[in-house]
């Protein structure tokens, strides 16, 4: 599908609208992580991801979405719009890596890799984008192409 939008796209705004979603995903996952090690005490699933906390989790998405609204100038969005994206992409970037974590506790593996020291490897750095993009796909597609 990626491909079929990128016959249609006019000046680059394809691969603009992927980097947003990409850049706003990672960085959600990222900041997750310094709230999470700064403040976090209240683990949000301690099964599943024993380093993923409530306070991480509510720094992370809405700084994100806070940078992702800010970034609307490289996207077709509106400011508010990006926000709601970018705070779309951003929770369902966290469920991406819960179920993923899930699937991994399931086979008795705790990381993709040891690649990136603290995040796994780079499996693990796309876990938050296998629930986000799809959505984004679709609310781009036929909201605005």
């Amino acid at each position: 599908m990626l491909i079929r939008m990128a016959l249609n796209a006019i000046d680059g705004m394809l691969a603009r609208e992927i980097a947003f979603l990409i850049f706003v995903v990672e960085l959600s996952d990222v900041l997750q992580y310094v709230f999470g090690k700064l403040f976090g005490k209240h683990p949000i699933s301690p099964n599943l991801s024993p380093s993923k906390t409530i306070e991480g989790f509510i720094g992370g998405v809405f700084s994100a979405s806070l940078i992702g609204a800010c970034l609307w100038w490289i996207t077709p969005f509106s400011f508010m719009q990006a926000g709601l994206i970018s705070l779309m992409i951003t929770l369902l970037g966290f469920l991406g890596g819960l179920v993923m974590s899930a699937i991994k506790r399931d086979k008795g593996v705790k990381d993709w890799g040891k690649l990136i020291d603290g995040h796994g490897g780079v499996l693990d750095r796309l876990d938050s984008v296998c629930f986000a993009a799809p959505i984004f796909f679709h609310i781009v597609r036929y909201y605005w192409v």
